[in-house]
């Protein structure tokens, strides 16, 4: 059974950084796709960033781009997420996702994805 377990969500002053970390397990296959989401109150889930894990080629929401940075760690099974310069409209719950046999990414979408539970960052002002 694939399980995705974020953690390094916290709350932090504008201006800060956070890492969150997604580790992945269960998996017979190689996913070829895995991002980070997020979702704030009253709003729908968007992407933030994506990493394909063979090319290692990367995609960013705009509203991110320059401050948060992806990266994977394939002997660990763990992809990152670095966040630079915390705004406190990136205050929100942030999920891992990974492709599953027949799923893909398109840009900062994941379709057919497994999901982990989330993580909450809280940037105050």
């Amino acid at each position: 059974q694939v399980q995705l377990v974020e953690s390094g969500g916290g709350s932090v002053q504008a201006g800060g950084s956070l890492r969150l970390s997604c580790a992945a397990s269960g998996y017979t296959y190689s996913s070829n796709c895995m991002g980070w989401f997020r979702q704030a109150p009253g709003k729908e889930r968007e992407g933030v960033a994506v990493i394909y894990t063979g090319s290692r080629n990367t995609y960013y929401t705009d509203s991110v781009k320059g401050r948060f940075t992806i990266s994977q760690d394939n002997a660990k099974n763990t992809v990152y997420l670095q966040m630079n310069s915390l705004k406190p409209e990136d205050t929100a719950m942030y999920y891992c996702a990974a492709t599953n046999a027949a799923g893909y990414c398109s840009g900062v979408l994941c379709i057919g994805c497994h999901w982990g539970q989330g993580t909450q960052v809280t940037v105050s002002s």
